[in-house]
């Protein structure tokens, strides 16, 4: 069998296999672009700038009227500037819950983790089912390895489609008459030559996030971490403190995320967002401060890592589109929303053909 015609049956059918499958990733894909800013743009409140201290005192206030629950980490919400997002566990119960808090530290929102559709939770279940199937780490692997075959099957597209040297031009216009087969081949052809090598490149970095952890070690990223402390402060530093001694580190720089001491670790991780960074608001570059003491015990900025550390680091911003800024968001939105033009057209074009056979 010739090498096209076998490449061309291997598209063909995986394309109708995996047709519902890629399509869901696709839509999930393309809300999620700009899914931090649709989840603020639900919470109706004034801009309130970051007081270190008043969030330093919801989180105090937070323990005192729950005491089962301890904040683990707090986030940035990505959305509107100066919101940010407490993790918070029940040692009890098991339970999750976030709560959303503005720059003043006034909560604004209560979710908790088992409500998947109100108070926001309808955004984290489109991440979760985009990038686990909502299935955990089973989820995540055929998340990986469906990845897999859309990469191989946009190659064979592309191997299948691409026209001889002097029929580039009719081959990017689809023609406007002829037999209904022949215009949906002409379409899909067209389109996938348009966006197919932009989309191998997005697909491959989201099939990277998905073994994360084995890029990293394949590409020698360093871990960014510190040695545990052991407690040993009466009165250990606190929120404001630590965080102003890490922000001082990097003057301009914003908070994205901080990781809290806890009975085992008397140490504060903050990553940070620097000016001018490729990340829009998750920064990674990374400071961990003694709850103890408040030194700094590892200093990691990310303008200054290693290759392997950077190459790793950049695959998030560049599968979001936000390496490129607004517009990169956009055209990653354009590159969903291709793909499931694409799987459309090919399911269209197959029935089509089907059609004419009988």
């Amino acid at each position: 069998m010739p090498i096209r015609k076998t490449l061309l049956s291997a598209h063909r059918w995986i394309s109708l296999v995996l047709a519902t499958f890629w399509l869901i990733q696709a839509a999930t894909g393309v809300i999620l672009v700009f899914h931090w800013e649709l989840n603020d743009a639900t919470i109706s409140a004034p801009h309130r700038p970051t007081d270190l201290d008043a969030i330093e005192a919801r989180i105090a206030a937070l323990k005192a009227s729950e005491p089962e629950w301890t904040t683990g980490s707090i986030w940035v919400s990505a959305g509107a500037p100066d919101r940010y997002d407490l993790y918070m566990d029940n040692s009890a119960t098991g339970a999750s819950k976030t709560v959303r808090i503005d720059g003043a530290g006034t909560v604004l929102r209560t979710h908790m983790d088992e409500d998947r559709i109100a108070d926001g939770g309808i955004f984290d279940t489109l991440v979760v089912l985009h990038q686990t199937l909502l299935s955990g780490d089973t989820g995540s692997w055929i998340v990986g390895i469906s990845g897999v075959f859309l990469f191989s099957n946009i190659l064979m597209g592309l191997i299948i489609a691409w026209p001889r040297r002097r029929a580039w031009r009719q081959a990017l216009r689809p023609p406007a008459a002829g037999p209904r087969s022949a215009r949906l081949y002409g379409w899909h052809r067209a389109l996938g030559l348009w966006m197919g090598i932009p989309a191998l490149l997005l697909v491959s970095a989201g099939i990277m996030l998905v073994f994360e952890s084995g890029i990293e070690r394949l590409v020698a990223a360093t871990p960014v971490e510190a040695a545990a402390q052991k407690p040993v402060a009466a009165a250990p530093l606190g929120f404001a403190s630590a965080a102003r001694i890490a922000l001082a580190r990097y003057p301009g720089s914003t908070l994205s995320g901080i990781s809290l001491p806890t009975d085992e670790d008397a140490t504060w991780r903050f990553r940070l967002l620097q000016q001018h960074d490729v990340r829009r608001a998750f920064g990674t570059t990374t400071l961990f401060v003694s709850a103890n003491d408040g030194r700094v015990l590892a200093d990691f900025d990310a303008r200054a890592a290693a290759p392997g550390r950077m190459f790793a680091d950049l695959l998030f911003p560049f599968h979001t589109g936000e390496i490129g800024g607004t517009p990169g968001r956009i055209f990653v939105m354009i590159t969903g929303l291709w793909l499931a033009t694409m799987i459309i057209l090919g399911v269209l074009l197959w029935f089509a053909r089907r059609k004419r056979r009988g």
